[in-house]
C-alpha cells in the first residue's frame, strides 16, 4: 500500500478528474495503477466540494480495486476531510470488506461528520454489516449516540438481513431487541410480510418498555387495523408509557372502534400525561369519524 502522496495543485487536480474520467468511459482505466488510484484517495481532501463529488463518484465506478486505499484513508489520513470522502466513497462501492474499518470509524474517529458517514456506508453495505452493529447494541461501552447510529443503520438494512432480524428479535438484549423492531417494521412496510406484523404484535407484551413502545409506535405507523385488539389490551399496562404509545398508535391507526376503550381507559387513568394523551386519542378519532359520516 502507498503511504504517502502529495496534494496536487488544483490545476494538476482538475487535469486528473478529467484524464480518470476519460479513462473511465473509454474503459482504458488501469485499475492496476495503485499510484493513479492513491492520488485519485488523495484528491478527495481538495477544497472544492465538486471535485471532491467528482473523485468520489470516479472511485465509486472503479470499485472494488479502490476499497483498499480508501479504507487506509479512512483509518489513517490526517485530514478529516479525507476520511470523511472515503468514508461516503465507500457507501458507493458497499464492499463488505469494508465493514471492520467503518465500525472502528464509527467507534473511534473523533469526527463526527466521519462517524455518520461510515454509519451510513454500512447501511448501505447491508447484512454483511449486521453483526458488528448488534454488537455495538448489546454493548455497555458505547455512548447512546452511537447506539442510536447503529439502530438507524439496522433499520436501513431492513428486509436485506431478514432471517437475521427474527432471530434477534429473541436476543437477551432489551436494546438489540428494539433496534430489530425498527427493522422488522421496515419489513412490514416493504412487503408487507404477516410473520413480520405477527412479531410486532407479540413484542407489545415485552418485558421491556422500550421495545413495547416501539412496536406500538410501529404499528400505529403501518396503520396495522388487525393491531387494535392488541392495542387496546396494551392500554391497560401497568406501564404509563405503554399505554400512553397504544393510545398514540391507535389514534393513528384511525379505527373508530377504538373510541370507546380508550374513553374506559381515561376513566380510569391517573397519570396525568397518559390522560392527555388519552384525550387527544379520542379528539382526533372523533373528528376522523365525523368527517367520514358527512
Amino acid at each position: 500500500m502507498i503511504t504517502h502522496i502529495e496534494r496536487l495543485s488544483e490545476e494538476e487536480t482538475d487535469a486528473l478528474l478529467q484524464t480518470v474520467n476519460e479513462q473511465i468511459v473509454t474503459e482504458s482505466f488501469d485499475s492496476h495503477n495503485h499510484q493513479l488510484i492513491a492520488q485519485m484517495v488523495e484528491s478527495l481532501g481538495d477544497s472544492r466540494g465538486m471535485v471532491r463529488l467528482g473523485f468520489a463518484e470516479a472511485l465509486g465506478k472503479v470499485g472494488l480495486p479502490a476499497v483498499p486505499f480508501l479504507e487506509e484513508a479512512l483509518a489513517n489520513h490526517p485530514d478529516a476531510v479525507v476520511r470523511r470522502a472515503a468514508a461516503k466513497t465507500l457507501t458507493l462501492i458497499a464492499s463488505p470488506s469494508a465493514v471492520p474499518h467503518l465500525i472502528h470509524a464509527v467507534l473511534h474517529d473523533e469526527d463526527t461528520v466521519v462517524k455518520s458517514s461510515s454509519v451510513a456506508a454500512l447501511a448501505r453495505t447491508g447484512a454483511e454489516a449486521v453483526p458488528p452493529l448488534l454488537e455495538i447494541l448489546a454493548s455497555e461501552e458505547h455512548p447512546e449516540s452511537t447506539k442510536g447510529h447503529a439502530a438507524w443503520a439496522l433499520a436501513f438494512i431492513g428486509s436485506q438481513a431478514k432471517e437475521i432480524w427474527y432471530k434477534e428479535i429473541h436476543s437477551e438484549s432489551p436494546v438489540v431487541r428494539a433496534a430489530v423492531i425498527g427493522a422488522i417494521a421496515k419489513i412490514a412496510q416493504e412487503t408487507p410480510e404477516e410473520k413480520a406484523f405477527d412479531i410486532l404484535i407479540k413484542a407489545l407484551s415485552d418485558g421491556d418498555e422500550t421495545v413495547r413502545t416501539e412496536a406500538a409506535a410501529a404499528l400505529g405507523n403501518l396503520a396495522y387495523e388487525p393491531a387494535v385488539p392488541h392495542l387496546v389490551e396494551s392500554l391497560a399496562h401497568l406501564d404509563g408509557e405503554t399505554r400512553s404509545s397504544a393510545a398514540l398508535a391507535l389514534m393513528k391507526i384511525g379505527s373508530p372502534t377504538a373510541i370507546v376503550p380508550l374513553q374506559s381507559a381515561l376513566s380510569v387513568e391517573t397519570e396525568q400525561k397518559v390522560q392527555r394523551v388519552l384525550e387527544l386519542a379520542i379528539s382526533q378519532l372523533q373528528k376522523q369519524s365525523e368527517v367520514s359520516r358527512e
